[in-house]
C-alpha cells in the first residue's frame, strides 16, 4: 500500500518554485506499509519529538529532508507517584521491554533488534526477552492471545490492535498510559510511541488483548 505525501515545493533563489525536484520528493516518498500503514499527523502535546536516531549525516540533503518528515516520536516524561506507580510503564515489564528498542529501524517480518522489527516482531520479542512467553508471530494471531480488554479498562502493557490495511488486527503495539503506545509503524520508519488520540489511530482502533500466565 503506498503512503500518500503531500506534495512539497521547493524555493528556487529567485523565489520560484521547482515543480521537477517536488515531483522527485514526492515519488521518493511513496513507500510499501508492511504489518502497518501510514502515520497520522503527530500531536505536538504531550508527546514531544527529537531526531535521535534519524540517520542524518548532512551528506545527503534530500534523503536528510525526507526523514525530517518522519522524526521518530518519544514519549513525554509524567510524574509518577507512588499511588501511580502501577501506570508506570518503566515498571511494567513488558512495556519496558519494547521501550529499549526505540529508534530500531522498521523491517517486514524482523523479529530481532539486529535485523530489526515489524509490529508483531516488536512484541514477540518484546514477550520472549521479558516475561519468557513464546507467542504467535501474526498481529491476526497475537489477537487471540491472553483476554479481551475494554477501552476504558487499558493498562500498561496491554496490546492494542489497529486495521491499518482494511482487515482487522492487522497492527499491534503496547499500550503505555496516557492513550500513547509504543509500536514499529511501517517501512522507512522506526519504533516509537504516539498518541491512540490521533484520528488515524482513533479510527482504527479494534480492540486490546491483556496477556495472561497462560498465553503461550
Amino acid at each position: 500500500m503506498q503512503i500518500p505525501t503531500p506534495a512539497l515545493t521547493v524555493q528556487s533563489g529567485a523565489g520560484r518554485p521547482r515543480s521537477g525536484m517536488a515531483l522527485c520528493l514526492f515519488a521518493s516518498c511513496a513507500i510499501l506499509a508492511g504489518c502497518a500503514s501510514t502515520q497520522g499527523p503527530v500531536a505536538e502535546s504531550p508527546i514531544r519529538r527529537h531526531t535521535a536516531s534519524t540517520g542524518f549525516d548532512g551528506t545527503d540533503p534530500i534523503r536528510d529532508l525526507l526523514l525530517s518528515r518522519d522524526i521518530q516520536v518519544t514519549r513525554s516524561t509524567h510524574p509518577v507517584s507512588d499511588a501511580d506507580a502501577s501506570t508506570d510503564p518503566d515498571a511494567n515489564p513488558l512495556a519496558s521491554a519494547a521501550l529499549g528498542y526505540l529508534g530500531i529501524r522498521y523491517r517486514w517480518g524482523g523479529r530481532s533488534p539486529e535485523e530489526g522489527f515489524d509490529c508483531s516482531g516488536l512484541i514477540t520479542y518484546a514477550a520472549e526477552q521479558s516475561l519468557g512467553l513464546k507467542l504467535p508471530r501474526s498481529s491476526y494471531e497475537l489477537a487471540s492471545e491472553g483476554e479481551s480488554v475494554s477501552k476504558r479498562d487499558l493498562q500498561v502493557g496491554d496490546l492494542v490492535f489497529f486495521n491499518t490495511l482494511g482487515r482487522r488486527f492487522s497492527h499491534v503495539g503496547i499500550y503505555l498510559g496516557n492513550n500513547e503506545f509504543v509500536h514499529s509503524p511501517r517501512a522507512g520508519s522506526v519504533v516509537r510511541i504516539e498518541s491512540m488520540d490521533i484520528s488515524y489511530w482513533r479510527k482504527r482502533y479494534n480492540g486490546a488483548r491483556r496477556l495472561t500466565a497462560s498465553a503461550s
